[in-house]
C-alpha cells in the first residue's frame, strides 16, 4: 500500500470543463469502473490487488491485471505492490496504441487522515489526466465496510509520456 499525503482541493467542475466531452466520459467511466471493482473486491475478499482498467479504441472497457510480485524479504507484506503498479504502468505504456484511455487503481494509505483508500488515477490518450480517492474503514461490529466521499486527487501523465 502506497502512502498518499491528501486529496487535492480541486473540484470536478473545474476538471470536467477543461476536456472535450468525450474525454471526460472514458475518464469517468474508468473511473466508476475502478472504483466499483475496487469495493467488490474489498466486500468479497477483504482486500484488493493493485489493477488497471482501459478503454480500447472501439469503446470497450478491460481489465489489465499482472502477477503480485513477491515482496522482499523481512518486509513482513505478502506482496510488493509498488513493483505491481510499476509492472502495470510499463505495461500499459507499452500498449498504449491499443486504446484510448487507461486507469490505475490501488490501495493506499492517507496519511493525513489515517485512513486506507481506493486510489483511481485515469488517464486519456489526449493528455488529460484525472484521479480520485475514496477513503474506507473496516466495520467491526456489522462486518461491512463503510466508505466516505469520493474525492479528486492530483494526478501527473504516466503512459502517455515519453
Amino acid at each position: 500500500m502506497a502512502d498518499h499525503t491528501g486529496p487535492a482541493a480541486a473540484g470536478q467542475e473545474s476538471w470536467r470543463d477543461s476536456v472535450p466531452e468525450d474525454t471526460a466520459a472514458d475518464l469517468e467511466n474508468l473511473l466508476g469502473t475502478g472504483v466499483s471493482a475496487a469495493q467488490e473486491q474489498l466486500q468479497r475478499a477483504g482486500g484488493f490487488l493493485p489493477f488497471a482498467l482501459t478503454v480500447q479504441n472501439d469503446g470497450e472497457v478491460r481489465l489489465v491485471a499482472v502477477s503480485p510480485a513477491d515482496a522482499e524479504e523481512g518486509s513482513g507484506a505478502e506482496f510488493d505492490a509498488d513493483a505491481m503498479i510499476s509492472d502495470l504502468n510499463a505495461l500499459l505504456k507499452q500498449n498504449r496504441d491499443d486504446y484510448r484511455a487507461a486507469a490505475l487503481v490501488c490501495d493506499i494509505l492517507l496519511v493525513e487522515e489515517d485512513s486506507d483508500a481506493i486510489h483511481v488515477a485515469a488517464e486519456h490518450r489526449d493528455g488529460s489526466v484525472f484521479a480520485a480517492v475514496l477513503p474506507y474503514a473496516a466495520n467491526a461490529d456489522t462486518q461491512t465496510w463503510e466508505f466516505g466521499e469520493l474525492e479528486a486527487d492530483t494526478n501527473e501523465p504516466a503512459i502517455w509520456v515519453d
